[in-house]
């Protein structure tokens, strides 16, 4: 069995994936994307039989390569690169070819036109659609995908990677839970960073003992603010992430828009009460009596969801993040690959 994947740029957690994919006896080929800069992973990609850099062949090479390789399946992430979309057509009518997708359907005029469109640069390129939960499904049904082409579940964490720093942590904090929240994210704007420094300052007025650790890169990472009681680290790799979720309790999520975020799901994983915006796709799956949501952009109704965090027990929190865990694993990297090779019946 041969899969190939057209990947834009690739992360800790997509890496997985596909190390699970390969370990059900899998054929691997990977096209990706140059690494980001703003997260710039190391990954182990040895484990697959063919890995191409996306900006080192020139268009009819890779469509070259990937015939040659003869695959049963191609995913693809996304429909943005120009290449990807002439190669996926060209075996659409004889294998499954999976768009990957992870907008939510919030029904704008941009989507309305992608729906009118559709027939003509989607559905003529890709006959099955992978997504991460029910409201990125709406939007694959309205740009005209039947409900049997598509499958959910399409963002997974590293979750043994997390798991076992739950497990190596989670005793340490039932017993002095972490008056430190967490966040794991770029900085830029629309994450929404801004009000959560602005909040943690009004917060911290009230609550000294809390402390605020964020960990990320990006084009506002100079025009961070430095005040008493927050930290910056920088980018970390996830495989260097251990001492900061051990020292950290509550994990906190601020976007102004995130289709999904799959740091929300790591960090279920890891055993985090959450605190999360409105804006949050991945709140669907992985908040449920282990959090709270705030309105994004609201620096009072984040200021308020810290009270209420601030309020509660220790025996409390120990039992969110509990909850968090369990949320957590109902996806995993292993699903994740058995529900993409289901395209294939």
């Amino acid at each position: 069995m041969k899969v190939s994947i057209l990947y834009t740029e690739l992360a800790d957690y997509s890496v997985a994936c596909l190390r699970a994919l390969k370990d059900c006896g899998v054929e691997l080929m990977l096209i990706h994307w140059p690494i980001n800069p703003e997260a710039p992973f190391q990954f182990d990609l040895n484990f697959c039989d063919e890995v191409i850099s996306r900006n080192d062949k020139s268009e009819e090479s890779l469509i070259k390569l990937v015939k040659d390789f003869t695959p049963d399946l191609i995913l693809c992430s996304g429909w943005m690169d120009k290449t990807y979309l002439k190669i996926c057509k060209e075996h659409r009518n004889r294998i499954p070819v999976v768009l990957s997708m992870d907008n939510q359907w919030k029904g704008s005029l941009k989507q309305y036109i992608a729906t009118l469109i559709a027939p003509f640069k989607i559905l003529n390129t890709f006959n099955c659609a992978f997504v991460p939960g029910e409201a990125q499904k709406q939007y694959a049904m309205k740009l005209g995908f039947e409900e049997a082409e598509i499958r959910t579940g399409f963002y997974s964490a590293d979750t043994a990677k997390f798991q076992s720093i739950f497990e190596s942590t989670n005793a340490q904090k039932r017993l002095d839970f972490p008056k430190r929240f967490l966040y794991l994210g770029r900085y830029v704007e629309h994450k929404g960073i801004f009000d959560l420094w602005d909040a943690f300052q009004k917060f911290r007025l009230t609550h000294p003992e809390w402390e605020l650790w964020c960990v990320g890169a990006g084009d506002q990472f100079e025009n961070r603010v430095q005040a008493e009681g927050i930290r910056h680290f920088g980018f970390i790799q996830p495989s260097e992430m251990l001492p900061i979720l051990k020292e950290t309790g509550v994990y906190i999520l601020p976007s102004h828009f995130e289709p999904w975020g799959v740091s929300v799901h790591e960090i279920a994983v890891a055993g985090f009460p959450m605190l999360l915006s409105d804006k949050i796709g991945s709140k669907e799956a992985f908040l449920d009596e282990n959090g709270r949501v705030f309105e994004s952009g609201n620096t009072q109704s984040l200021l308020n969801a810290m009270e209420w965090i601030a309020k509660q027990e220790v025996s409390e929190l120990n039992r969110m993040a509990e909850r968090s865990n369990e949320l957590g694993l109902k996806n995993t990297p292993e699903i994740w690959a058995s529900t993409l090779l289901s395209f294939l019946k």
